[in-house]
This record gives C-alpha cells, structure tokens and sequence, in this order.
C-alpha cells in the first residue's frame, strides 16, 4: 500500500464503522426473532421450519452478517498496514529533515570550533532530555561561538534569559556534529540544565 494519506486510512476507518453499524443492524433482527442467535436451529424437532420465527428473515440476516464479518476483517486489515505506511512515511519524512538538518550542522560547524566540554549531565534533566552527552564538545550555544566566548558567564546569562524557551546548540561528538534543542528550566534537580560544563583548553 504506497504513498497512502492519513485521509485515505480516515476513510477506511469510517467504512468499517459503517459495516459494524449494519451488522449490529443485522444482529438486532435476530435478537427480534427470539433471539435465534447466528448457530440456532431454524427446524423443530419434526424437521420443520419453526413457526414461532420468520425462518426466511433470519437466514437473509445471518448471511449477511457473515459477509460483513469478512468484509470487515479484510477492512481491518487494510488499515493496520494504511496506518504502518503512514507512519513510515513520516519517519522517513523526520530522517530527511533530520539528514539535512545535520548536513547544515556540519557546513556551519567547519567554521566553528570548540569551546566548551560536558563533564557531566544528570539523569531527568533539561539536558538528558535534549541528548547532550558526557564528552560532547560545544560548538555553539544559542549566539555564544568560540569566537565571542569570554566566560561561563556568558552562558548563564543565555540559560537565565531563555527558561522554558528552546536554545539552538551544536555540538562536536565522536568524528561528527550534531543539533540540540536545549531548554533551560526548573527540574528536581540544581539549575536549570542539569549539566556540567568547562571551558575547553
């Protein structure tokens, strides 16, 4: 099932309602014909249609409910795998973002170099929740670059000036760069970022 919308997985889900609606229909009129059910003898004990039943009436609606049965199990079908590709469209939608997000990161880290390490990040904090990492090597933290760093006061003043709000940060790690959305705010922790920063040497 290829390049399916959201949309068309709404459409078969309000197909399949529309079949449940008509076999609850169906099975009203047998609950009306004595309750016959879908397994019930439609002949006495004489084998002979029941007279206390329309015989005709159930066998039409028992037919029908089998074949809306299999419609919808068919239907159900449809839409897991309408809802898996519409999920793995948008998954491969985020890895493209994210690929050329990263390839941005790395033309504008060429320019810039390090300036700041992380000696450590705690557990459930702004930090750990962004993904910064113990070792990555700060390449830029919000408009603070290698090249207008003083002190780590710089970086307070940002932190201060930004709680609840997202800071741009990038970050050298391993052979690589990468994108962090970091936003300062009040944890159960100290601070407001949970991690341990240094200038680097």
């Amino acid at each position: 099932m290829a390049d399916v919308s959201m949309k068309k997985v709404k459409d078969l889900i309000a197909k399949k309602d529309a079949i449940e609606k008509e076999i609850k229909e169906f099975q009203d009129v047998l609950d009306s014909q004595k309750g016959v059910g879908m397994n019930e003898k439609l002949i006495d004990e004489e084998n002979y249609p029941r007279s206390d039943i329309d015989v005709y009436t159930v066998r039409v609606a028992r037919n029908r409910i089998i074949c809306l049965q299999n419609d919808h199990k068919a239907l159900m079908k449809e839409i897991e795998e309408g809802i898996h590709e519409v999920h793995a469209q948008a998954r491969e939608q985020k890895n493209k973002q994210e690929t050329q997000q990263d390839k941005e990161v790395e033309d504008i880290s060429t320019k810039l170099k390090a300036f700041l390490r992380v000696d450590s990040v705690a557990n459930a904090s702004p930090s750990f929740q962004a993904g910064l990492k113990v070792g990555d090597r700060i390449l830029q933290f919000g408009s603070i670059n290698g090249e207008n760093f003083h002190s780590l006061a710089d970086i307070a003043s940002i932190v201060q000036h930004s709680k609840g709000r997202p800071v741009n940060v990038t970050v050298e790690r391993g052979e690589g760069t990468k994108a962090i959305t970091l936003t300062p705010n009040t944890w159960s922790g100290q601070g407001l970022l949970g991690c341990h920063i240094v200038p680097v040497k």
